[in-house]
């Protein structure tokens, strides 16, 4: 499916769209605060479209959408219903992975009678996530020898001074992200990745950085899987199971011997 655009909220959304278009709508959010897009979610969710019509995004300000700003969590969140509204007036499937899985939780509080179920991959419901992240971090340094901790706190959890620095401390720590490393498509991925500082830095501002879900978790009404490697080191297991224990109807399943990835 060839990638389309849409305008919604003044911005200029870039996605793939494939499916029966009777089908129950399942949109996909993916990860990575001012770097992520929707490639590696349409890539991994597309063969669910026999029975799905699954729909994967740029947010604004990342990938091939227009860098329309505020970058914020609720303009994003507003964007994910407008999206629904514009393909369906049913609810949807909505299955969020990493900051993808902050959005998808902050959708699912805040738009409750959007959501038919609820999928979370490696995520966390609050900003603590960070504080797991770190500690995980100082046992697997010898992983990424070019990455730190400095880095992680400073500038990952931080900002950025350009869209460059961005990008080379993203390849600096994709070794921490599998448990089978391939350098070579590290490379190639980072070469082929949008990075935007910018949309970064305002996602990780003071008003954005510390978000915390933990006392709405209850307002979920949607069937939720919650699901997690059981070596993620950036959103460590144990967020995901506070996430199974306080959602009503949640489910929570384990990867063995998989990563964040």
């Amino acid at each position: 499916m060839a990638l389309q655009f849409v305008e919604i909220n003044g911005a200029r959304l870039a996605y793939r769209l494939e499916g029966p278009k009777d089908a129950p709508l399942l949109i996909t959010l993916h990860g990575g605060r001012g770097f992520g897009t929707h490639d590696s979610d349409w890539a991994a969710y597309r063969p669910l479209s026999d029975k799905y019509r699954v729909i994967s995004f740029d947010y604004r300000g990342h990938g091939q959408s227009s860098r329309t700003a505020p970058y914020t969590f609720k303009q994003i969140v507003d964007d994910i219903e407008a999206l629904r509204k514009y393909f369906t007036s049913d609810k949807a499937v909505v299955l969020g992975g990493s900051f993808g899985g902050f959005l998808a939780l902050q959708y699912a509080i805040t738009y409750p009678d959007s959501v038919c179920h609820l999928i979370l991959r490696g995520t966390a419901p609050s900003y603590h996530q960070e504080e797991d992240a770190i500690e995980v971090l100082a046992t697997r340094l010898h992983k990424a020898p070019s990455f730190s901790i400095n880095m992680l706190k400073d500038k990952v959890f931080g900002a950025f001074a350009s869209d460059l620095e961005f990008q080379l401390v993203h390849l600096a720590m994709l070794p921490l992200y599998s448990e089978v490393f391939d350098a070579d498509a590290a490379l190639q991925s980072c070469l082929r990745g949008v990075y935007n500082a910018k949309a970064h830095n305002d996602l990780y501002s003071p008003e954005e950085k510390y978000f915390d879900y933990r006392a709405d978790l209850h307002k979920i009404t949607a069937p939720t899987l919650v699901v997690v490697g059981d070596k993620d080191w950036i959103c460590p297991p144990k967020n995901s199971k506070l996430i199974a224990e306080k959602v009503p109807r949640a489910e929570l399943y384990v990867v063995a011997d998989a990563n964040h990835s």
